[in-house]
Parts: C-alpha cells; sequence; structure tokens
C-alpha cells in the first residue's frame, strides 16, 4: 500500500464551496454548521429553464446560500481570466467541491491555499464519473459510499483523503440512496476538514487499474430490458427511479403502443405470492419452458405479473402517460381486461 502523505494545515479555514443540485446543498448544510470553516463565496451552475413554463429556477445550492447572506457566482466555465481572478479574489483555503457540474481546469485547482476537496458518492476508484448512485443500484451493488477526494485534472482520479461505506438496502431507489449519501457525504467532509485542521489529514493515490466508470444518465436508458433476471430488472428499475423513470411498452392488438412508467416493484416474491401463482397456474410445473419474457401473466394480490428472463417480475404500481401511479391490479383492469395478444415489448 502506497504510504500515506501528510498534510500540514493552517486554522481556521476560509472555503470557496461549489456545488449545484440537492446533493451539493445538503453538504453545504453541514459545512455551514461547522465552525472549522468560513464560507466565503458558493459556486453553482447558471439559473436553468424548469417546467412546463421554462421558468428560470435557481439551484438549490443557489437557494440555500442566498438565505444565509453568502456571496453566489454563476460562470458558465472557467475559461475567462476573469472569471479565474474573481475566483483568487476570495483567497480560500480550500475549495469544497459537491456535484458542481463542470469540469475544473487545473488553474482553478491550483487557486487555493492548501487544496481543492472533492465529495464524490461512490468508494473511489471504483465509479468515477457522473451517475455512481444510480449505476451502483443498477448493476447490483450491496455496497457503496462516500470519498473525500483532493481534486486534480482527471476525472475523480485525485488521491483518497477519506472513505466510509455506506449499504445499498434491497429496495432503495436513486432518490432514498442519493439522500443517505448527501448525508454521510457531509458528515464525513467535516471530519475530513476536522484531520485537515488539527494536521492528521493523509493522502493515498487510487489505484487506477481498479477504476470503473459511471456514464451520465440519459433518458434513452429508461426502456427496461425485460429479458433481464427478476433480480437485475429490481436493480435497474430502482437506479432509474426517479430519473428518468423505468418505462415499458405495451402492445395491444388493434391499439397504438403505450409507454408506461413502472415503478419499483416486489422482490423478491414471498413463498406465499409463489404458492398461489403455481396453484393458479402462472407458475410453469417444475422443469417447463418459461413464459416468453413481457409476456402478462395476470394479477396476484395488487401486483401485475409479467414474466421476464428468469421467471417472473411482480410489478406493484404502474403510471400511465398522463395518470396518477395505480396498483397493478388497477392498471390490469383498466388497460388489459379482455385484451387480446397484449404484451410488454422487450426493450429495442
Amino acid at each position: 500500500m502506497p504510504t500515506a502523505e501528510h498534510i500540514a494545515p493552517p486554522q481556521p479555514l476560509r472555503a470557496v464551496f461549489m456545488g449545484t443540485p440537492g446533493f451539493a446543498a445538503t453538504i453545504l448544510e453541514h459545512v455551514l454548521q461547522s465552525p472549522l470553516v468560513n464560507v466565503a463565496a458558493v459556486y453553482c451552475q447558471p439559473d436553468r429553464p424548469a417546467g412546463r413554463g421554462k421558468a428560470l429556477k435557481a439551484p438549490e445550492v443557489k437557494v440555500l446560500a442566498e438565505a444565509h447572506g453568502i456571496p453566489v457566482e454563476q460562470p458558465l466555465h472557467f475559461k475567462d481570466d476573469t472569471d479565474v481572478a474573481r475566483l483568487a479574489g476570495y483567497a480560500p483555503d480550500v475549495l469544497l467541491v459537491a456535484a458542481y457540474g463542470l469540469i475544473l481546469p487545473q488553474r482553478v485547482l491550483d487557486i487555493p491555499r492548501l487544496l481543492p476537496i472533492n465529495v464524490h458518492a461512490s468508494l473511489l476508484p471504483r465509479l468515477r464519473g457522473a451517475a455512481p448512485i444510480q449505476r451502483a443500484i443498477m448493476q447490483g451493488d450491496v455496497v457503496t459510499g462516500i470519498t473525500i477526494m483532493h481534486m486534480e485534472a482527471g476525472l475523480d482520479s485525485g488521491p483518497i483523503l477519506m472513505q466510509r461505506a455506506v449499504g445499498i438496502d434491497l429496495n432503495d431507489t436513486s432518490a432514498t440512496l442519493h439522500d443517505e449519501l448527501a448525508h454521510e457525504g457531509g458528515l464525513l467532509l467535516l471530519e475530513a476538514l476536522e484531520r485537515l485542521v488539527n494536521g492528521s489529514l493523509s493522502r493515498i493515490p487510487q489505484d487506477a487499474a481498479k477504476a470503473t466508470h459511471a456514464a451520465k444518465l440519459t433518458k434513452a436508458e429508461s426502456l427496461v430490458d425485460l429479458s433481464l433476471s427478476a433480480q437485475s430488472l429490481h436493480a435497474v428499475i430502482r437506479g432509474l427511479t426517479p430519473w428518468p423513470g423505468a418505462s415499458l411498452r405495451l402492445c395491444r392488438e388493434g391499439q397504438p403502443e403505450m409507454t408506461i412508467q413502472a415503478l419499483p416493484g416486489i422482490f423478491p416474491l414471498p413463498e406465499t405470492m409463489h404458492a398461489s401463482m403455481r396453484e393458479k397456474g402462472i407458475l410453469p410445473a417444475e422443469g417447463a419452458p418459461l413464459a416468453a419474457p413481457g409476456t402478462i401473466l395476470g394479477v396476484e394480490d395488487e401486483a401485475l405479473l409479467v414474466a421476464c428472463g428468469d421467471g417472473v417480475y411482480a410489478f406493484s404500481r404502474l403510471c400511465p402517460a398522463g395518470k396518477k401511479p395505480m396498483s397493478g391490479r388497477a392498471f390490469y383492469n383498466g388497460y388489459l381486461a379482455g385484451a387480446s395478444h397484449a404484451l410488454f415489448a422487450l426493450e429495442g
């Protein structure tokens, strides 16, 4: 293991905080409660159009900073010398960065007197990149975490300052895990700053050979693949919830194709549900072939049963376009009862 390199810090710490969405706002809330830090300014992305009316909406970090009377800067980038000089004028000891949304050039990272610190929502070097929370869930991980990192010009490649593991529950969505990691990230950042103040913070280089990438999610990924196993399907739907959302394509003979949003269902199926499905013939006899993925098998309790790659996935809540979420049974009664040759299409 590489020898840890110690950093000798002063006290108190004058900070510039850089972040944009709710994840960063939660971390900023923790920072503002610390007597070890004086936040001189906050940087975030510019206001963006949002909602049906496309009115400009301020980032959550900006709203929080203004509520505390902290100056807010929103440069488009740091290509202009004036933007870099303005940041340098705040004379920070540290830059505290969390989900800022811009790749910071080296001349920005060189500004703080001590070091630029990033809060990243994975156990680096695993899941570097824009969507570590979603990707961890979608690929079935049971553990993720928070890394406090000394930033460098590479993508999430800087030396590790501190880490903390966080378990992923079987029913965690990106929303629930996001909130837990943001809270833990704020706590761990304060621990790192305390170590910085007392001189016990160290840097350990990442093992680049173990690095994986967490690419940004796109709306094109929302259509789920029903040929996946029930376990993998459950993971993908949870990771896509709430954004961009998991969707299914319902095909019914003689009717237009419908896109349905699927919310996380039931996994694993309780034995009582298994027994009932066997009794009703929904599940095939031992050794018999499974129904083709996408086949609608019926309803059990309040869940819609759909064949997947290795058996059955129980969709407990579905949301047709323009409608409110409804139970699987209500969806079946409203859209499938009496329909001939109805199925959910496979991805693509």
